[in-house]
């Protein structure tokens, strides 16, 4: 039987670049070679494409050529440039190992579609919807589920500091991993916050703080019967919770663990479990996402983000909380690659 061939796209322009770098490293380790033709699509920080001999330090000048994703679907591939020719590669389906912005917003989804060449994870609309943290309030809320209390700041537009209930948090509305997020305590910060969280996104979101633990959740496949892993706790030490802050995030965070199984009554798992599934399919997601959650001391159970395309190195939350329920990060990728291929959707 022939290998799938298989277009692992990574790196990007976000901010997010070094963490896709570690997660492809994390694929490309876990990959069935005896089932999968990988090809390595690196996007560097400036935006250029290069097709890959591996992953390895200095493929963006080393061991690469120019490449780019025909928008042509009679093409279904990659154009590989080489001193004035080209050379066609098909691909079968694209796998993309890409965080934050022109990654999981919806920019490259609408390349895939161009394409015609199925591809993993949420299609435009779902991308868009759940990298703007505010449009996933307003879709999860008509669900009936609940979301904290936010206000937007557009552009250079402002809010009165003293209309807000603190603690508040301060956040751009379209980023990932915590860059560019405070918590504000007072009036006399806020505006401070603004301006770090304007570095990331011209859209600032502020949010009420929610008080609870909290909670996360893998889910897998088809909105209409997916595949849940096991959740997971955030234990805070101290602040809040940030990852890929650290220098040496392998290491373990500075200030948070990961608790998985997480230590909640089985109560409340049933009820996260359920929430996040109901999340998962209001936001129109499929392949892979990660629904972050609060558990509130009262039982209820509150969204706080999700993520399209959640990190997959070797001490993400994502591979984690699957490795936990018995699926190891090859089956993972076995899973919504098979998916991709399947979606008649697309």
């Amino acid at each position: 039987m022939a290998k799938v061939r298989i277009g692992i796209i990574f790196g990007g322009r976000s901010e997010e670049h070094p963490i896709s770098v570690k997660s492809v490293r994390q694929v490309a380790e876990s990959l069935d070679r005896e089932a999968y033709e990988p090809y390595f699509i690196g996007i560097t920080r400036d935006g250029a494409w290069r097709l890959c001999e591996d992953t390895a330090d200095g493929w963006e000048t080393e061991r690469s050529r120019p490449a780019v994703l025909s928008p042509d679907p009679g093409v279904h591939g990659l154009l590989v440039l080489d001193e004035g020719s080209f050379e066609t590669i098909e691909l079968d389906v694209v796998l993309p190992v890409l965080h934050g912005r022109f990654g999981e917003d919806g920019a490259i989804q609408g390349l895939f579609e161009l394409s015609g060449i199925p591809y993993v994870g949420c299609d435009v609309a779902a991308s868009a919807i759940c990298m703007d943290k505010s449009l996933a309030y307003v879709v999860v809320r008509e669900a009936g589920i609940a979301t904290p209390d936010f206000w937007i700041v557009r552009g250079d537009g402002d809010v009165d500091p003293a209309s807000l209930p603190y603690p508040v948090f301060v956040k751009p509305a379209r980023s990932g991993s915590s860059f560019g997020v405070s918590k504000v305590t007072g009036p006399d910060e806020l505006q401070a916050a603004i301006e770090v969280a304007r570095a990331y996104d011209p859209k600032v979101l502020i949010e009420s703080a929610v008080v609870g633990e909290e909670i996360g959740c893998s889910v897998l496949g088809d909105p209409a019967d997916p595949t849940l892993g096991e959740l997971d706790r955030v234990a805070v030490t101290s602040g809040f919770f940030r990852i890929h802050q650290e220098a040496t995030p392998e290491q373990g965070s500075q200030n948070s663990s990961f608790i998985v199984p997480a230590d909640i009554s089985d109560e409340a798992r049933a009820l996260v479990r359920e929430t996040a599934e109901a999340i998962y399919r209001a936001l129109g997601c499929s392949g892979i996402a990660r629904v972050d959650t609060f558990l509130t001391p009262d039982g209820r159970v509150v969204l706080n983000e999700v993520n399209t395309l959640p990190g997959l190195t070797s001490y993400s939350r994502y591979p984690r909380m699957m490795a936990a329920a018995g699926l190891p990060l090859t089956v993972v990728i076995d899973r919504i690659v098979t998916s991709a291929l399947t979606d008649r959707r697309r």
